[in-house]
């Protein structure tokens, strides 16, 4: 972010638009095999090996509210950056990444009570952006309970 504005990437789910902060995106990979975490908090649907790093990919879907889907081959990663830990998000597209002045992003405080993902909300001509708080993505339950998981049961060539 800065004085001229804040970078978002355009994402897709279930046909609504989210958005992240491109400051924690690393980069954009296609949508591919997942291994299981048992163990693992429910956000977290698999881990991939990411040129030979074990990623975990979370559920932006459960973020949402949305009902669970199979991944599928069209499908995007995103990997981010989240305060030091590598993790992708799966999302059906990602759209675009466009530059929007801070003043039109309202504070989601004000409009959604209680939602600690998300960091604003953007109107655009196409409806409301959710745009997703990375730093409270995981809760610190969460986190630890994904460290714990990893630890434990990474498939042999992931850890």
């Amino acid at each position: 972010m800065d004085a001229a504005g804040t970078s978002l990437l355009l994402l897709e789910v279930d046909q609504r638009r989210c958005a992240l902060p491109t400051g924690a995106v690393v980069e954009l990979q296609r949508a591919v095999a997942q291994e299981p975490l048992p163990a693992a908090p429910a956000v977290v649907e698999g881990l991939i090996d990411l040129r030979g790093e074990t990623v975990p990919v979370l559920d932006l879907r459960l973020r949402l509210g949305l009902a669970p889907r199979a991944p599928h081959p069209d499908h995007v990663l995103v990997v981010v950056d989240l305060d030091g830990r590598t993790v992708a998000l799966r999302a059906d597209a990602a759209l675009d990444v466009v530059e929007v002045p801070e003043e039109v992003i309202e504070d989601a405080r004000d409009a959604v009570p209680g939602a600690r993902f998300v960091a604003g909300l953007l109107h655009s001509p196409d409806g409301i952006v959710v745009i997703h708080d990375l730093a409270q993505f995981l809760s610190w339950e969460e986190a630890t309970a994904l460290d714990a998981a990893l630890a434990r049961g990474a498939p042999a060539g992931q850890r």
